[in-house]
């Protein structure tokens, strides 16, 4: 018994959740070869000969933009990624990492430079003393700075 560890735990609360094939829509979410993606594009073909209609997906990863596609009988279920989005102001930038404040004014540093051209208007802002915020999309444990916002007072 004294082999447990208590100390730390979830809610067991699942990155995902499932929703039939043929109530996904064009730019909504959805699982896609294990990546969290955003569908761009879906057709569903007409019941065959085993009768399944079957409804083609193309999406792309709303982290690293790579298109996946999949096809899946629009009876069955498919994963759908929890998706949230939140905006942070940029405090500072060091050793490639962000320092962002949120609307309460709570400071993380854990989030990396984005490597693209993203990253540079970042830095680039930045070191005009540019006040803006950024726009960090959460799925599936992962975590990435997608856009750049401008203030709003």
């Amino acid at each position: 018994m004294a082999d447990e560890d208590f100390n730390s735990g979830d809610s067991g609360a699942s990155a995902t959740y499932p929703q039939q094939c043929s109530s996904l829509r064009k730019n909504g979410f959805v699982m896609l070869k294990g990546r969290p993606c955003k569908i761009v594009e879906m057709s569903t073909s007409k019941t065959g000969k085993h009768g399944h209609a079957k409804v083609h997906l193309v999406g792309l990863d709303i982290f690293t933009q790579k298109k996946h596609e999949d096809i899946c009988p629009s009876t069955h279920n498919m994963d759908v990624p929890h998706v949230s989005r939140k905006d942070y102001q940029i405090v500072d930038i060091s050793d490639g990492f962000l320092s962002l404040m949120d609307d309460n004014g709570d400071i993380r540093e854990d989030l990396k430079l984005p490597d693209s051209e993203l990253g540079r208007d970042i830095e680039k802002r930045h070191d005009n003393s540019e006040t803006f915020n950024v726009s960090v999309m959460k799925a599936c444990d992962e975590e990435h700075v997608i856009g750049i916002k401008a203030m709003t007072s």
